[in-house]
């Protein structure tokens, strides 16, 4: 038998942290999730149909054919101690029932946003802001374009100097990847300025 001090130990298991990732109908969430996620994603969109014309918004967004009507979840590996797992939350009012169950256990979020369409980033915010859940903005350059500045955007959603915003392309992996760094370390700075205050 192999003297205790030399015998060789199985690494501990990576930490593991659950991200939101919120915003409004068609601010590119399931878009952030499969760009991110380095397995197969988990989707739960649908054809948008008929029976939704009256209840979904399309203004600004006329060329969305699908929703996501559940979930979507991916995983991505920050180092060999920190792997994210990421919930995509549906963006449609009806299904906002559902952001509760999702934002259990979470330590964070990214709040997507489409400065196209800015009203549909207030109830995120206002979400994550009542339950005291740490969250970036991520302001998502449709068409690759980013026409305001992140001051301009802070002052229009009414955020709190501490809350990050960060310019992002939903489609591109190392564009996500940089909000979910910065993210991490808006929680540790977060995690700090509580444990100061004792």
């Amino acid at each position: 038998m192999p003297d205790s001090d030399t015998a060789v130990r199985a690494p501990a298991p990576p930490d593991t942290v659950k991200i939101l990732i919120a915003g409004g109908f068609g601010v590119g969430k399931t878009t952030m999730v499969g760009s991110v996620s380095e397995i197969e994603p988990l989707s739960t969109e649908e054809h948008l149909t008929a029976a939704g014309l009256d209840v979904d918004d399309l203004d600004g967004i006329e060329e969305k054919q699908t929703t996501t009507v559940a979930l979507d979840f991916g995983r991505i590996t920050i180092s060999d101690d920190l792997v994210l797992y990421l919930f995509g939350t549906p963006g449609q009012q009806r299904f906002w029932f559902m952001w509760n169950d999702l934002a259990l256990g979470a330590l964070g979020a990214v709040v997507l946003v489409d400065v196209r369409r800015p009203k549909v980033s207030f109830a995120a915010i206002d979400f994550f802001e009542r339950r005291h859940i740490p969250f970036v903005v991520a302001v998502n350059g449709f068409h690759g374009k980013h026409p305001y500045p992140v001051e301009d955007i802070r002052e229009a959603l009414a955020l709190a100097e501490d809350v990050p915003v960060v310019l992002c392309d939903a489609r591109k992996r190392e564009s996500c990847r940089d909000v979910l760094i910065v993210l991490l370390d808006h929680l540790i700075t977060s995690a700090a300025r509580e444990e100061a205050r004792g």
